[in-house]
Formats: C-alpha cells, structure tokens, sequence
C-alpha cells in the first residue's frame, strides 16, 4: 500500500507535498520520495524511512520548482531496497516521473514486452517502473517534440489496455504538467481538489481527501474508473475517460483499515462507514448472544475506534480505552517474520490494569489477518487483570491473499485458513469471537455512495474483480510472500551491507 501526491501551484511546492506525505504517512512508513520541476531540470529526493527522515532541510532547499510529485510506500514481498523507492523517472521521452500505488497483476507480461517490443530496459523487480515504462512507450509513439492533452489521453488510453490490475498513478512530464489516473476498476482510491490564492488557482492530486483538507484545498471530486485528469504547468485543467468499460469496484479494504477516518473515498465518509460497521456488528452480537454478560467495549487502537464506540452504543455497554498506543512503532501485520511482530506488540500497545480487572471485556478490532497481534492482545488483558475476553472483528475473516497493492502474506498464514470459527478464537485466546458478516459490512459501506454497486472484497470471497486471477499467479505470490521467503530477503540485504561495510 502506497499514497501519493501531485501538486501544480504558483509558487514552490517542496513544502506542501512535504506536508501532504505527512498526512498520507499511514499508507507507507518504509520510504518517500519527492520529484520537483524547475527551469527545465528535475530534482530528486528519495530514500527508505519516514517523511520526516527522508528529507532534510538541504534536500527541501533543492526541490525548487512549482509542480512536483510525492510517494510513501511500505515494503512489498520483503524487500525494503531504496532501488523502489519512488517516484520513479525514464529521462524518454521528455522526462517522466511515476508514483504508484496499486499493483499490475500482468507485470510479468508486460516485462517482456518492454524489452522485446518497446526496446526499453527495467531497472527494478518493481510494477510501478512496468507502468511508467508502459505510459512513457505509448506517449513517445505520438512523436512529437513537445505533447499536448490529446496524446496524453491517448497514451493513457493504451495503458488501461495493456495493463491489469490496481493503479492509481500521478505522472509529472517535464515542462507540461502533472497527469492523474486510475485503474479502469477504480481499486485504489485517488482524488483531486483546488484552492484560492492571490497569485490564483492551484491544484493537487492525492490518495485521501484529507492530504487536500489540512492544505486547503478543496475536494474537486475522485478521479473516477479509467479516467484521466491533466493539470498543466499553466494551471488548465482536462478531465476524459480513457476505458472503454469502466466499473466502480473500489476496495472495501479501505474502508475497514487503510484508510484515515476522516477522509472520503467515492463519496464515501471513511469514518460513518466504520461507525456502521460497529452498528451492524452490534446487532449481529445480540443476536448470537442475547444473554452476553459483556462489561465494557474496548477498542484496539487506532483504526477500530469508530466502529467499537458505536458497537458500544447499540449494545448500551461501557466504551472505555485500556490500550494506550506507542506512536512510534509501524503496522504489525506488514513486518517481516513473526518473532518481529511478536516483539512489536508489546512495544506498541500497553494495557491499563484499572480498566481490565475483574471485567468481562469486548475486544474490538478492525480485522484479523495473522492472529499473532490478537492473540498477543488477548493475552495482555487477562494479564491486566480481565476475567473472560471476547473478541469481535469489525470485518469478515481473512482469507484470501490481496493481490492489488497490500502486502499480506501467504494464505497459510492467516489465521483463519482452514479454521472454524471456534479454532480461531481457540487460537487466539479469545472465550468467544464474533466477525461481521460480509454482506453487512458491505452495506456499511454502500449507503455512503448508492452509485457503487460493487466492491473489492478478494481478500474476504477470494472473487477478484480484474477477472484474471488463477491459482498458478496466487501460488507466485504466495510463494514470494511467505514469512520464509521475506526474512530470507531481509538477510541477504544484512550480508550485503555487511561485506560493504567491511571493504
């Protein structure tokens, strides 16, 4: 999972899109990178770490320009080389700089293409060069010194033909402007707004609506399914569908995790959809439990708040917060190994014994995937003194790998593979454990935008929506994202690093 960001404005823009990775730093926590265009040169920045790592005061003095764009990303299949750090840049034609975020699910075919058609050479095992080599091939066949809005519609066009998958993209063409763009499905989200100034109207292109709000900008609307929208140097604005069937299906995940509650996606509220989630879960409780002696609702910070202050209301049950959060620790269930995510939890959440004891408490979480961090989590409040533990999931049980952008590991690790019900809480600690059913939780969704008739939910149904998915891909990736695999990755970068330190 990745955010990105594109800004065109009337003076430099280093500083806000800065600013908007900060805000957008919860879709990635492994590396940033910012790209900037000023008097006919690019200037670079990027490197592994947080926004506020990455870039120091000398590098923000360099990236001079009024258009650039910006990229957070976590580690994909292991690997965290600052190769794949993005934005990514091909100087042909013109000078073309990508952020991606998403995943192409025919990036193997296209690779070959790229080399033995377009006569173009990747550098990187990442997707995201696949589509910026894709988009820079079908602009330079417009063969022109300098490109206009129709050869860039066109060559996007070509790009929703060649390329399957998830991707939303920002693209800065030297000396023209910036270029947002989403998959024909809509699969990740991207959206685009403006705002006021003296010397007059500037514009952004972001993930979340919320990088545009705390900026000042006003939400415009999504980019929708396949469509294009140019924002040129001069500040012109363009705006086509370039697929020739688009179909919303955004990805439901979004909404239950990834995303910032106070952000709308598709016109859709992130956090009324996760106070619906905690509505509908609520009334799944009571039916299953009519006679539940729960004491108090507990949340597991941060993404479940919303949806376990309203399950609360609706069971007329104490919401309380006895996990106190460390800030500084990354998402749990992206890190590498388990021995890491184990050690991690403790780290990262710690429990307020007068909060458990001698109480029947209701674990809230967005999800479960691994069930390590849950169980972890079960096993801190007994020890801070709960008398039973019940654990309710604001989503359906993982099941399925994602294959459009978020890094999950292999089926065989999830926690609910090939478990029942009773199994997984077993497994976890829980004395009982409830998940939203998937129709409830689409619903949650559904009322904020009645437009959208279909979401993603691969990760839940293991129905994707791009129609291209086989066993023999799942069992590449699958093979490339196991726990294994992902550590020994870890350890070949340490022994490079070592011989290099060692010279």
């Amino acid at each position: 999972m990745c955010g990105i960001i594109g800004i065109v404005a009337k003076s430099n823009v280093n500083q806000d899109l800065y600013d908007g990775l900060t805000v957008l730093q919860h879709r990635g926590q492994d590396a940033a990178g910012i790209v900037t265009y000023d008097d006919k040169r690019l200037h670079l920045r990027k490197g592994n770490g947080l926004v506020k790592d990455v870039f120091s005061t000398n590098d923000m003095l360099r990236l001079q320009g009024n258009m650039g764009i910006g990229h957070v990303r976590y580690p994909t299949a292991g690997s965290s080389s600052s190769a794949e750090a993005q934005p990514l840049y091909v100087n042909s034609p013109y000078g073309i700089a990508l952020a991606h975020n998403g995943n192409l699910t025919n990036a193997n075919e296209l690779k070959e293409e790229i080399y033995n058609q377009d006569l173009r050479h990747l550098n990187t095992d990442s997707d995201s060069e696949v589509l910026l080599n894709v988009f820079a091939h079908e602009i330079q066949t417009s063969h022109k010194l300098r490109v206009n809005e129709e050869d860039v519609f066109k060559a996007i066009s070509a790009v929703h033909k060649r390329c399957r998958g998830a991707y939303a993209s920002v693209v800065m063409i030297t000396g023209y402007g910036i270029v947002g763009f989403r998959d024909p499905n809509g699969i990740r989200p991207v959206v685009y707004g403006k705002r006021e100034t003296a010397a007059g109207t500037e514009y952004c292109i972001a993930s979340e609506s919320v990088s545009l709000d705390v900026q000042g900008f006003e939400l415009i609307n999504d980019i929708r399914p396949g469509e294009a929208v140019i924002i040129t140097a001069e500040g012109q604005v363009y705006t086509r569908q370039c697929a020739d069937n688009p179909q919303y299906s955004p990805c439901i995940f979004e909404h239950v995790y990834f995303a910032r509650p106070d952000s709308i996606m598709d016109n859709i509220s992130v956090y009324k959809a996760r106070l619906r989630m905690g509505e509908k879960l609520a009334k799944k409780i009571l039916k299953t439990y009519p006679e539940h002696d729960i004491d108090v609702v507990m949340p597991i910070p941060d993404t479940s708040r919303s949806s376990a202050l309203e399950l609360a209301n609706s069971l007329g049950v104490r919401y309380r917060e006895g996990f106190i959060k460390n800030r500084y620790i990354g998402r749990t269930f992206i890190m590498p190994g388990q021995k890491q995510r184990k050690s991690s939890v403790k780290q990262k959440l710690n429990a307020m014994e007068l909060e458990f004891k001698g109480r029947n408490v209701l674990l809230v979480d967005d999800s479960i995937v691994r069930g390590t961090t849950s169980s972890q989590i079960v096993k801190m409040a007994r020890e801070a003194g709960a008398k039973k533990v019940y654990f309710a999931s604001a989503s359906p049980a993982v099941k399925y790998p994602n294959v459009y952008g978020i890094d999950m590991p292999s089926p065989q690790e999830f926690v609910a593979h090939e478990r029942s019900l009773e199994e997984i809480a077993q497994e976890i600690g829980a004395d009982w454990l409830i998940y939203q059913d998937l129709e409830d939780l689409i619903q949650s969704c559904h009322r904020g935008n009645k437009n959208i008739t279909h979401f993603d939910c691969s990760v839940f149904n293991g129905q994707y929506v791009t129609g291209d998915i086989d066993q023999n891909y799942l069992n590449d990736i699958n093979q490339r994202r196991n726990d294994n695999a992902m550590q020994n990755n870890l350890e070949r970068e340490n022994e490079i690093l070592d011989i290099h330190n060692t010279k």
